[in-house]
């Protein structure tokens, strides 16, 4: 089950609640008005008409089921492990991976590896993530935790949550960043224009912080460190793309894509307290061979 909350503000007042929640979700606009006549969008608690005009401070609650197959069946995979234990599992991801069931990927996601894998799974609102705690993008590669049971699931949210599980990535952005280091805080939200990208706005936005250090620079581009201090859908390559150097080969941003294998973004290092030891855990990975083998072009190697 899918839920979406929004309270308007005077940007928003006087626009039809189908064509708001049409820009501010991926949803069609013809998806939603059922969804309305059904009884599954609520305006300040009560039921609503597709025609009704937004008033300051309204309060719209969204609810849905995600249209996907039911059945996930197993699938065997070749997993790379980096730690196991009776409540979680770490996973170093390859570029290209689905990490769970959606639109237009019904088969041979990560879920379905873990189902083969695992003896059991955290539940979840959403059948289609079961022990899904958070995701990366299908092209980004790199470290994310999953959890074998509800507890262990609860208490890793809960880190991502009050931001005590961090995270860094390895990015390679077009241009050259003259600074050594930086931090972007920048509201994002859906993109009134494109209901499939995400963008810096101030309507019905959350806010978003990324700090980033550079490690290298080449002739048209720069090898960052980037740490996420929220984590927002898209985080990284929306706020990159707002400082003019979006993520290399991000078809979604950027306008300069190299190939067809997505954006050059690698999530290295992974660190939460365990829900068992109470101890604290952290995980690394080396950069991947797509990354190694731009830098060993770029220095001429």
């Amino acid at each position: 089950m899918e839920k979406l909350n929004y309270i308007i503000d005077e940007n928003n007042v006087g626009l039809r609640i189908d064509i708001f929640l049409s820009y501010n979700s991926t949803l069609s606009r013809s998806k939603i008005q059922k969804l309305i006549a059904d009884g599954h969008v609520l305006v300040n608690g009560e039921k609503t008409r597709a025609n009704y005009r937004l008033e300051l401070n309204d309060e719209i609650n969204l609810e849905y089921i995600i249209e996907v197959p039911m059945d996930i069946h197993p699938v065997k995979m070749d997993l790379d492990i980096i730690y196991e234990d009776d409540d979680l599992i770490v996973i170093n991801k390859p570029k290209g991976l689905v990490v769970h069931p959606g639109s237009g990927n019904f088969d041979n996601t990560l879920v379905h590896g873990l189902l083969y894998h695992c003896n059991s799974l955290s539940n979840s609102d959403d059948p289609t993530r079961p022990g899904i705690v958070h995701r990366i993008d299908k092209d980004t590669s790199g470290l994310l935790v999953c959890a074998k049971n509800d507890y262990a699931h609860a208490f890793l949210s809960e880190q991502l949550k009050d931001k005590t599980c961090f995270r860094k990535y390895y990015a390679i952005v077009n241009g050259v960043i003259e600074h050594d280091e930086g931090e972007i805080n920048a509201p994002i939200g859906r993109d009134h224009n494109n209901r499939q990208n995400m963008t810096v706005t101030s309507l019905n936005s959350k806010n978003a912080i990324t700090l980033f250090k550079v490690l290298k620079r080449f002739d048209d581009s720069t090898l960052l460190d980037v740490e996420l201090l929220t984590g927002r859908t898209h985080q990284i390559r929306v706020h990159m793309k707002y400082i003019n150097h979006p993520v290399l080969n991000d078809a979604k941003y950027s306008r300069k894509v190299l190939d067809d294998s997505g954006q050059y973004l690698h999530a290295y290092y992974l660190s939460f307290v365990h829900p068992k030891t109470l101890e604290r855990m952290s995980f690394s990975t080396d950069m991947p061979a797509y990354m190694i083998e731009y830098i060993n072009m770029k220095e001429g190697k």
